[in-house]
């Protein structure tokens, strides 16, 4: 099944899929059965449009080599077809994510009212300090 996000959909001829051996602990079996899913995924070559590819590469995630290939490797499950399905669903969840348009930061000011009192708290706090000084026996 592609991945498909409101309007897209990444046809399955985009994305490869190959089994590897996976890591980690699970005995004899581990060595044997290659249940671990290499997905791979040319962004640069996909039939995104070409702004969501950009927000693609734009982001600063290590799966994504410096030639535009998307590697994810899905060694959750012991089975297969899991994993597989678990890769595809990992590239959805990345792939709808550059489809969200980031608002736009605007930085708010203080005001006036909040500076003044600010700066008059500052000026308590100093008088505060100075009464703590030596006493001089005058």
């Amino acid at each position: 099944m592609p991945p498909t996000t409101q309007q897209l959909t990444v046809p399955d001829d985009e994305i490869e899929l190959s089994a590897i051996r996976a890591q980690g602990s699970g005995g004899q079996n581990v060595n044997k059965v290659s249940s671990a899913v290499h997905l791979r995924f040319d962004i640069n070559a996909s039939s995104l449009p070409n702004e969501v590819k950009e927000r693609l590469l734009q982001q600063k995630d290590r799966r994504i080599s410096n030639e535009g290939v998307l590697v994810i490797k899905a060694q959750r499950f012991r089975t297969q077809e899991k994993n597989r399905d678990d890769a595809i669903k990992r590239l959805h969840e990345l792939i709808s994510s550059a489809t969200v348009i980031q608002k736009v930061r605007r930085p708010t000011r203080a005001t006036r009212s909040s500076q003044n009192k600010r700066m008059d708290q500052k000026a308590q706090r100093g008088r505060t300090k100075q009464l703590r000084g030596r006493v001089s026996d005058d």
